[in-house]
């Protein structure tokens, strides 16, 4: 195995020291199913409202990983090891019944562990996140999102940790690569919402200092 050849092979080291501690496997399958499609769902949605540039180039990277991703697992397809028969625990599966109503097991790929778009995409929303702004919380919010899937997606058996690796490398290199279109003026179509709340703002101000005066 490769990762036993690179020194590497900690799944079941780390799923272990993870049962140890009070409610970590909870927390990890909670990370696991809802800082995936929920977080970046939300954050897509924030970013072609407010950030649509950001949002292209965001697009543009999920969109070459997933193509790239669908290749390799076709021609290399790899099982998680939760189902590799190596002594871990399917703790998803087993203690979250509700990533089954987000993801029927009928839509998922059993031998699409490598490399972890979980792990990627998420990457790529964190790094959309910090570029969309300037917001301390908010930044730092992204970081953790990101670094909790990285550990979650190991703890809850779904990836090894080359998986990982592969996902953030595929990903984080195509973020720094890839860009928005240049588009049109006047051809974005959330920018009519932009507008109207803008102009909600400023009529408001507006009555509230002619109210003053």
């Amino acid at each position: 195995m490769l990762e036993r050849s690179l020194g590497i092979d900690w799944e079941v080291p780390v799923q272990r020291a993870a049962f140890e501690v009070p409610l970590l496997p909870t927390v990890a399958n909670w990370v696991y199913i809802y800082g995936h499609w929920p977080f970046i769902i939300s954050a897509l949605i924030w970013l072609v409202i407010w950030h649509r540039p950001v949002f292209l180039r965001a697009r543009n990277a999920m969109l070459i990983s997933g193509a790239v991703g669908i290749v390799v697992f076709a021609t290399f397809p790899v099982l998680p090891p939760r189902l590799a028969g190596i002594g871990l625990v399917d703790t998803v599966t087993q203690r979250s019944n509700s990533y089954r109503v987000l993801q029927p097991t009928g839509f998922t790929d059993e031998y699409a562990a490598m490399p972890s778009l979980h792990a990627g995409w998420t990457l790529i929303v964190s790094l959309a996140l910090i570029a969309a702004t300037r917001n301390v919380l908010l930044r730092v919010f992204a970081v953790a999102v990101t670094l909790s899937m990285d550990l979650a997606v190991v703890v809850t058996a779904n990836h090894y940790i080359l998986d990982v690796v592969a996902g953030l490398a595929l990903t984080g290199a195509l973020w720094f690569v890839v860009g928005p279109k240049p588009g049109r003026p006047g051809r974005d179509p959330a920018a009519w919402v932009r507008r109207a709340v803008r102009g909600r703002r400023r009529r408001g101000s507006g009555r509230g200092g002619a109210a003053v005066g």
